[in-house]
């Protein structure tokens, strides 16, 4: 009973406020009053002043759309792919399970991928970003001309066989220069080479880790301790070899290195 009165005493006092609101707002001046008005949004799409490029609406529609792919621009045409792929083989030989979290090692990768990248960010700003915003270019062109030296990295870093095979699939017998290949046949070819090449590191990185835990193992089974997991032993023994050959600043330096 005593909830119910207290439920209706919260409703009445919610009742006279709004009511209190509502009189305060009727009795201010006109002046105030009109200030509050919300003012009109006009929105309408006009046509672009020249004939050969695009209406401000089909600009931004095209800019989101690029937009929205930018989780595969990043993984699929810069060197994401192979450092963040070396990542998870390295947490795997150490056996540390969650640590370090996925988060750390992507954003790890990001910003390794940003400085690996930043020459090739500082051209693309240069012959197609500035040009675009000061008018002297298109948006096509634009796009046209920040994918030139994207095309250049990837084709540095893709095997010939890779290349040959994609270009055969597409019927291409032969290119004249970069710029003459698509992106549908340079960035199949690329990924598939990063991903050998982080496959091959990742081969590498395991190798050492596998040797300490059949040690650890052949330790144990001599001792006759079988209840006992030999990945329990190891973790600390392959951690300590990691730290003591600073194996991080090891693995950044040739990650970094083996895009140069």
């Amino acid at each position: 009973m005593g909830s119910f009165i207290e439920r209706i005493k919260r409703k009445q006092w919610l009742a006279l406020s709004i009511l209190l609101l509502v009189i305060g707002v009727s009795i201010l001046p006109a002046e105030v009053q009109a200030q509050q008005v919300i003012p009109q949004v006009d929105i309408s799409v006009g046509g672009s002043s020249e004939e050969d490029d695009f209406s401000s609406a089909i600009q931004a529609l095209i800019i989101v759309t690029i937009l929205s792919f930018g989780t595969a621009f990043i993984t699929m045409m810069t060197s994401f792919t192979r450092i963040i792929v070396v990542f998870f083989f390295l947490r795997m030989g150490l056996g540390t399970q969650q640590s370090p979290p996925n988060q750390v090692l992507v954003g790890l990768a990001l910003f390794l991928t940003i400085f690996i990248m930043k020459p090739t960010f500082d051209e693309i700003n240069e012959v197609a970003i500035q040009p675009y915003i000061t008018d002297e270019m298109t948006l096509m062109e634009a796009l046209a001309t920040a994918s030139l030296p994207l095309k250049e990295f990837m084709v540095r870093q893709t095997q010939d066989q890779d290349l040959i095979y994609f270009m055969d699939m597409a019927g291409m017998s032969s290119i004249g220069t970069v710029e003459t290949l698509p992106l549908y046949v340079a960035v199949p070819a690329y990924v598939i080479s990063e991903l050998r090449i982080a496959f091959q590191i990742g081969f590498m990185i395991y190798i050492p880790f596998m040797v300490i835990d059949l040690v650890v193992a052949s330790i144990l089974l001599a001792m006759g301790i079988m209840f006992l997991p030999p990945v329990m032993i190891s973790l600390p023994f392959k951690i300590l070899v990691f730290v003591l050959t600073d194996g991080w600043y090891l693995l950044v330096r040739s990650l970094v290195e083996s895009f140069n």
